[in-house]
């Protein structure tokens, strides 16, 4: 084999592990009923907010870095100050927007242009989706944030929940990332007041960032500040772009088989390792059938059926078909023992005879 490996292998034993940070999602929609969805106009959803803004009632939720969401209460004398940091400005921006050319642009499309707002599904964003499912659907499991128990140096983000109780189609979030180095802490943190230093009394204080930043209608998510939403939900567009277009060619290349209800796409979004992966894989160099010998060959739990296709059960079973048509796995031929290579690379054809009179043995 014409390939350098570096030292980080794992012998024998080939079992994927699963990542620490690994976010379990809601089933994301079929093909087919994100292409009978429309997407939300924005010019009308400002237009019709705006006329109910001052019914709307509003409710927090902090969320921490491994989007985690906790519940949260509101004291009466900040409720003056909720609608111009996390409503208005995003109306007056959209409306604004409407009358100098402001246009919407799906990722795929994004532009440098100053006058775009950028708008992704809902669904291929996954750990805003688990979040907003959490809120929705599993709103008796959320727990109340406690500094002692949760500490507020873990958090991440803050959602405001807008919505009217009797209408709710009409129901949105705003979010917005914590900055940590806007946070002041009790223990070591004064208070001035009347000319005189003190001990800062609460648990926490807070600066609550006055930006727009991102804004969740429906099954749409609306980045207002890409930067910002980017890293509040770690989502990498380029990387995700490209494992698209890899997924693509693997479903027009390979033949595979899902359970009901399973797309090989929804399976690569759901591990980052994955979405790495295959950032640089080659795809076609393995046949399908080199494929089966090579995994029947290594002794690998990947299963055929009965037509030829590959079985695709969950991500692990993935992560080895990947592994297989990577050419990731190799046996020692000096001890017979078998690896799963972490990282190689692609040795240069062989100038000249080989050391040691090898050449003839090849």
């Amino acid at each position: 084999m014409q390939e350098a490996m570096e030292q980080q292998v794992q012998p024998e034993e080939l079992p994927v592990q699963q990542p620490a940070d690994e976010v379990v999602q809601p089933a994301a929609e079929t093909t087919s009923q994100a292409a009978e969805r429309t997407t939300t106009d924005i010019f009308h959803w400002a237009n019709t907010i705006d006329a109910v803004k001052n019914e709307l009632e509003v409710e927090f939720f902090l969320f921490s870095k491994k989007y985690t969401p906790y519940s949260t209460r509101l004291q009466p004398e900040l409720e003056a100050q909720v609608k111009p940091l996390f409503l208005l400005d995003y109306l007056a921006f959209v409306t604004r927007g409407a009358g100098v050319g402001l246009t919407v642009h799906d990722y795929d499309h994004i532009t440098d242009s100053g006058d775009s707002l950028l708008r992704v599904n809902l669904e291929q964003v996954g750990r805003a989706e688990t979040l907003l499912y959490l809120i929705e659907k599993e709103r008796h499991d959320i727990v109340e944030f406690s500094e002692e128990e949760h500490e507020f140096k873990r958090m991440k983000g803050i959602i405001a929940r807008f919505y009217l109780p009797d209408q709710p189609e009409k129901t949105f979030y705003v979010i917005k990332q914590l900055q940590q180095n806007q946070v002041l802490h009790g223990a070591t943190a004064w208070e001035f007041k009347d000319g005189t230093f003190g001990q800062f009394t609460a648990d926490v204080g807070l600066k609550i960032p006055a930006d727009n930043q991102v804004l969740v209608v429906g099954q749409d998510i609306f980045a207002f500040n890409q930067k910002k939403f980017e890293s509040l939900f770690q989502y990498e567009y380029k990387k995700l772009a490209i494992a698209s277009e890899k997924t693509k060619a693997i479903e027009s290349t390979y033949r595979l088989a899902f359970p009901e209800g399973i797309r090989l796409e929804e399976l690569v979004r759901e591990k980052k390792k994955l979405v790495t992966k295959l950032q640089t894989m080659e795809i076609g160099a393995i046949s399908q059938a080199e494929a089966i010998d090579y995994a029947d060959e290594m002794q690998l739990d990947l299963m055929v059926d009965d037509d030829g296709a590959i079985i695709i059960m969950d991500s692990g079973d993935l992560d080895v078909f990947l592994n297989v048509i990577n050419e990731d796995y190799v046996t020692s031929q000096i001890t017979g023992r078998r690896f799963e290579i972490k990282s190689k690379r692609l040795l240069d054809e062989p100038e000249g005879e080989a050391p040691r009179g090898l050449a003839g043995d090849r």
